[in-house]
């Protein structure tokens, strides 16, 4: 009974609103009797005398059933938060994993098989979702700072040589394998239980194509280059655009003769003519073909400023990766699975030259190539187009301490901090010597905020002892053993146990004499490491 359920939750939210008004208005003595302001706000005066005894709202309350404490929950919910916000979003089993490991410190209870799901239900700030594979070496890149030092070149570039919008260019190379269709939804008989086959020419052979758009909106005709011995046939060039050039190479790949030919023979002579400023600027990323002595001496030669994207960062900062080469190999690849379903079990060059303008047409509109410039921040200008799309945190920043010179609104908070903490006590202490009205309930209130920080500082060092004992675990594991023979593994184990015993005495040192302390050394260590992994 959706509709029902949902009614409900709105009449007591509402309901709720006409309490709190009454309250309101019996506390600042506009209505004078708890009768009247139960007729006039249409509430129980039953219910209405209870909230002002001091009765709590029940939708506020936590419930009994939960098996973690609130603290708890609130500790492996921010545990959860901080690793997405590095990139390694838990699984539901290891959430799960986590819960029983708090609850282990209490006794051997476990949670339900549904318990994530419902921690997932009732808390708003998480959320269950697919993830999506995403390279290291990308996410190291998505550094804010790495962005702004690329931007500010771009706009020191723009301003030293007054390059116009209208010539701002991107160029790269993307590859295809010429047989091959895109994985598409389909539609196939009710009856079929696994994933239907879609039969495609399977030709790997590889082809590569140099692609350059300007920011107005308009691309550069391609620079093809097949993998071939020989030179090219006269044949390929049949239904070829006539401003289209062709190259050879043993694998199909980009050269660095080829990405300096292409620059002289192709992109200089094409837009030459529509400079409307004296100097070009050129985006590009930093292969190997592009960062050559020679290329860069052409470019000086013919005012083109050649300005080079970070590492990895061209699925964020370079037009033709965020809006267009995408675009092109689907458009390819439904190409493909057209000619395929008119017979043709094999695609050649003769082939991909046949169809890959098509595609190339489809994908380049002035309007797209035009709004992969807007997306990655360079026409019009506006980083703010790439910082908002940087969602990964390899590591997660320490919190600033809080500076807010309310003390009244401080005390009232629960201390994340050791600062915030001391100025907590700081202050119930000049409370308490000035003997004001207000003390007892603020100092009731400050205690239990303490309380309640403290619950979670145990939480955090519980969580960080799981990590710190997974952590050595996998260490044991990847220990190196070096041995001319083979070797069992009850002899692996002893060389092991050895390598340890041997690494505790080099550490520990002469033995010294025992001292009176009033708690174990080795809690304090571990309390430090803790700490260190959770911040």
């Amino acid at each position: 009974m959706p509709p029902i359920r949902n009614k409900n939750s709105k009449n007591s939210a509402e309901q709720e609103g006409r309490i709190l008004l009454a309250i309101s208005d019996l506390k600042n003595e506009k209505i004078h009797s708890i009768r009247k302001a139960a007729e006039i706000y249409n509430v129980s005066r039953s219910t209405l005398q209870n909230r002002l005894n001091g009765m709590t709202y029940r939708a506020e309350i936590r419930a009994n059933g939960h098996k973690l404490t609130q603290s708890e929950e609130e500790s492996l919910v921010r545990w959860i938060l901080d690793l997405d916000k590095r990139g390694l979003p838990t699984r539901p089993s290891l959430v799960r994993e986590m819960a029983d490991y708090l609850l282990s410190q209490r006794g051997n209870q476990y949670v339900g098989e549904n318990w994530v799901y419902n921690l997932v239900k009732r808390r708003p700030e998480i959320e269950s979702k697919f993830s999506r594979n995403y390279n290291y070496e990308r996410a190291k890149c998505e550094d804010p700072k790495i962005i702004q030092e690329y931007f500010d070149r771009v706009r020191e570039v723009i301003l030293e040589y007054g390059i116009l919008q209208e010539d701002i260019y991107n160029f790269d190379e993307t590859g295809f394998a010429m047989g091959l269709c895109a994985t598409a939804k389909v539609i196939t008989g009710s009856d079929r239980y696994a994933r239907p086959k879609l039969l495609q020419p399977g030709n790997r052979e590889w082809v590569t194509a140099i692609e350059a758009v300007n920011s107005i909106g308009w691309a550069l005709p391609s620079y093809i280059i097949f993998k071939a011995k020989k030179y090219a046939r006269l044949g390929w060039f049949e239904d070829l655009p006539d401003d289209w050039r062709i190259n050879i190479s043993d694998n199909g790949w980009t050269t660095d003769k080829i990405g300096l030919e292409w620059l002289k023979t192709h992109f200089i002579p094409l837009t030459n003519d529509r400079t409307l400023g004296k100097y070009r600027m050129l985006i590009l990323d930093g292969h190997g073909s592009h960062l050559t002595a020679e290329f860069d001496r052409t470019c000086t030669e013919n005012n083109i400023i050649p300005v080079c994207m970070p590492p990895h960062s061209s699925h964020l900062l370079q037009p033709l990766d965020v809006g267009c080469f995408a675009v092109l190999k689907r458009h390819y690849g439904q190409l493909v699975e057209q000619r395929m379903r008119l017979g043709f079990n094999h695609i050649d060059k003769i082939d991909f030259l046949t169809t890959f303008p098509a595609a190339r047409t489809m994908a380049y509109k002035a309007q797209s190539v035009r709004n992969s410039f807007a997306a990655t921040g360079l026409v019009p200008f506006n980083t703010d187009r790439v910082y908002q799309q940087l969602t990964i945190q390899l590591k997660t920043p320490t919190p600033p301490p809080s500076r807010s010179s309310d003390t009244q609104s401080s005390c009232l908070q629960t201390p994340q901090n050791p600062h915030q903490f001391k100025r907590q006590m700081t202050t119930i202490k000049k409370r308490i010597s000035r003997h004001t009205r207000s003390s007892s309930e603020v100092i009731d209130e400050v205690f239990t905020r303490a309380s309640n920080a403290y619950e979670m500082s145990i939480n955090k060092l519980t969580i960080a002892q799981k990590e710190l004992h997974d952590l050595r675990a996998a260490h044991e594991k990847a220990k190196q053993i070096s041995h001319e023979q083979g070797i069992t593994r009850e002899e692996a184990q002893a060389l092991v146990q050895g390598q340890i015993e041997v690494s505790q005495a080099v550490t520990t040192g002469p033995a010294e004499p025992e001292l009176p302390v009033s708690r174990p050394p080795s809690a304090a260590i571990s309390g430090k490491v803790a700490n260190s992994l959770v911040n």
